[in-house]
C-alpha cells in the first residue's frame, strides 16, 4: 500500500487520478473496493461448486479441486489475502474482518453443510465436518506455501506444469479414498471429477512461478 502511488494506478487504468477520487475518496478505499471485488467473484465461483446437481461426495471433490485451482491462477488475490493477515496479525486495521463476513463466512458455512449432509447419507465417514474441511483444502494450502522450501529440499520443481498436474491428481484421489463410506464411488467419482475438470491454460502456471520465485 505505501509505494502503490495514485498517479501510476490511474494511469494504469487509463483514468485521471481525479477520477479515482470521486469514486473512491482514497487509495485505502479503493484498495478495499478492489479487494472485494475480486473476492465476491472467488465467492460465486465457489458457491457454483456447492449448489451443483450432485451428491454430497462428489460436490466435496470439486471443491477441492476448485480450491486448488484458485490458488494456481488466482495468485493475486492469494498474495493480498496473505497480506491482509500479515497485517491482522501485527494488530493493524486491514480488510480481513469484511472479507470474513462478506466473503468466507458464507463459504465457510455452505462447505459445513455440504459435508453434513454428506455424513448424514452416509457417502461421506462419520468423521468431524471442520477436519473433513481441513482435509480437503488443507493440503492445497499446505502445497503452495511450502513450495519454495521444497524447490531447495526435494528433486523436483514444484511449479512445473507436469508436477502440479500430478498433485493436482493425486489431491483429489487420495481424498476420495479418505473420506468417502465407499472408497470405490469414491474412486469413481474421482475419476469422473478429473476427467471433466481439465487443468487451467499453461499460462497461468508460468504467471504464477515467476510471481513465486
Amino acid at each position: 500500500m505505501a509505494g502503490a502511488r495514485t498517479e501510476t494506478i490511474a494511469a494504469a487504468a487509463g483514468v485521471n487520478k481525479a477520477l479515482l477520487y470521486y469514486y473512491f475518496q482514497s487509495k485505502q478505499k479503493l484498495y478495499a473496493a478492489t479487494l472485494e471485488s475480486i473476492a465476491e467473484r472467488v465467492r460465486d465461483r465457489s458457491m457454483a461448486v456447492f449448489l451443483r446437481d450432485a451428491s454430497p461426495g462428489e460436490r466435496t471433490l470439486r471443491t477441492a479441486l476448485d480450491h486448488f485451482d484458485r490458488i494456481l491462477t488466482q495468485r493475486e488475490f492469494q498474495r493480498l489475502l496473505q497480506q491482509e493477515m500479515i497485517r491482522l496479525h501485527k494488530g493493524e486495521e486491514g480488510e480481513l474482518p469484511m472479507l470474513a463476513s462478506r466473503i468466507f463466512a458464507p463459504l465457510h458455512e455452505s462447505f459445513r453443510a455440504l459435508l453434513q449432509e454428506g455424513i448424514a447419507s452416509g457417502e461421506i465417514i462419520p468423521a468431524d465436518w471442520h477436519q473433513v474441511m481441513l482435509a480437503a483444502i488443507g493440503s492445497n494450502v499446505f502445497y503452495f506455501l511450502s513450495a519454495p522450501l521444497w524447490r531447495i529440499t526435494e528433486s523436483f520443481d514444484p511449479f512445473d506444469p507436469e508436477v502440479l498436474k500430478a498433485r493436482r491428481t493425486a489431491m483429489v484421489e487420495f481424498l476420495a479414498l479418505a473420506v468417502f463410506v465407499d472408497r470405490r464411488q469414491g474412486a469413481e467419482l474421482a475419476r469422473k471429477v478429473l476427467a471433466d475438470t481439465p487443468m487451467p491454460e499453461l499460462g497461468n502456471f508460468e504467471r504464477f512461478e515467476v510471481a513465486a520465485r
